[in-house]
């Protein structure tokens, strides 16, 4: 298969606007060198396009975008294409970042340079290979996207559970009891401020281990060696403890999950262990506190400290809330699980599907999914 260098089957200009460019109400898109689209009362570019930050923290980032947009001044814009828009855009998006490694500038900001894109070398099959392969591998990044999408929508469905089940906080229609986390906690406890390790005894739970949606996140763990059981009891996190993140920015103070897990692990300064009594299950808290209100509550108390927020426990515990029947309460919590056990099942999913994409992608860029050598073809 022969490589061509991006510079000889495109053109590459960058925009010519600053970020104040920006207006809410913006007829088109902006794209800057940050995530998410901004928007623009101009448009400079017209048609396909792959778009790719030039400095900051998300070079090596890749976007697509077919229609009239703007640019900010250090995004750079590729278009008028010698080849399928399409295959060139996965291409980039399996090796640009990759081509980058040690060859960007800048040691306050990064930022790559012009030649990184015009040498950037890309094999090129025939036109119907190309357009057979962005076929494939489209097809598979809509499979990604939608698996996506049902595990945002089960999200939603306990959030639209919980409002149902319990109804608005404020207005407390059901007329169940009132009260203070104080009154349906048992125990609640602050982490260890020992440093995090490699390897250790325990696996190390720190803020970054709660996902702001609440959920618990175990991808990048850190271990503690404690080895006297009464220092290990003060800090040990067991199945059924709800976690809460009493330091963060401002709009993630508050952080709150469920520990799910058989096995027993550590929780850091930054968290506190929350063990509820008869009069409520751990879910149910979890509910109410990743609920809108809940959120709104923990936004309006938190206090900022050298650029940190806070909420201590006894601050914690004085938060007002509805008491609902124990028995509505576990209805929810079962309802909970059933769904958290789909949601595992279609993670699962979803990582099988990436690693399907991976894998597609590789064998496409080394020229084993031409139609040539695969009429049976790849069928996604």
């Amino acid at each position: 298969m022969k490589f061509e260098k991006l510079g000889n089957i495109a053109t590459i200009k960058t925009g010519k606007y600053d970020v104040n460019h920006s207006t809410p109400d913006g007829e088109y898109v902006f794209y800057t060198c940050a995530y998410g689209q901004f928007k623009s009362p101009t448009y400079s570019f017209e048609g396909p396009a792959i778009i790719l930050p030039g400095n900051g923290a998300n070079v090596g980032e890749v976007f697509f975008y077919d229609g009239k947009f703007e640019a900010y001044q250090r995004t750079y814009v590729v278009q008028n294409f010698k080849a399928d828009p399409n295959y060139i855009y996965a291409y980039f998006k399996a090796e640009w970042k990759k081509s980058l490694h040690n060859k960007q500038f800048g040691s306050a900001t990064n930022y790559i340079r012009l030649n990184n894109l015009t040498d950037f070398s890309i094999p090129l099959p025939s036109l119907p290979d190309q357009l057979h392969i962005a076929n494939i591998l489209s097809n598979a990044e809509n499979l990604i996207a939608q698996r996506k999408e049902s595990i945002r929508l089960l999200d939603d469905f306990l959030k639209s559970t919980f409002l149902e089940m319990f109804g608005d906080a404020s207005t407390n229609k059901n007329k169940f009891q009132k009260g203070t986390i104080r009154d349906v906690v048992s125990e609640v406890k602050y982490g260890t401020s020992s440093p995090a390790e490699e390897e250790g005894l325990y696996p190390y739970l720190r803020m970054n281990n709660i996902t702001p949606d609440g959920y618990m996140d175990y991808s990048k763990l850190k271990y503690i060696n404690i080895v006297d059981q009464k220092e290990k009891e003060k800090y040990v996190v067991r199945k059924g403890d709800l976690l809460f993140n009493r330091t963060n920015s401002k709009e993630l103070v508050g952080k709150t999950g469920v520990f799910n897990e058989d096995s027993e692990m550590i929780i850091a300064g930054y968290l506190i262990r929350i063990r509820t009594n008869e009069k409520a299950n751990p879910w149910f808290l979890w509910g109410y506190l990743n609920s809108i209100h809940g959120k709104q509550t923990l936004l309006g108390m938190c206090k900022s400290i050298v650029g940190m927020a806070n909420i201590n426990a006894q601050e914690l515990q004085g938060i007002k809330i509805l008491i609902p029947p124990i028995e509505l309460q576990t209805q929810f919590a079962q309802i909970v699980e059933k769904t958290e056990a789909l949601k595992t099942q279609y993670q699962q999913s979803l990582q099988e599907l990436e690693n399907l994409y991976g894998s597609l992608s590789k064998k496409a860029f080394r020229g084993e999914l031409s139609i040539n050598k695969n009429q049976k073809a790849v069928q996604v």
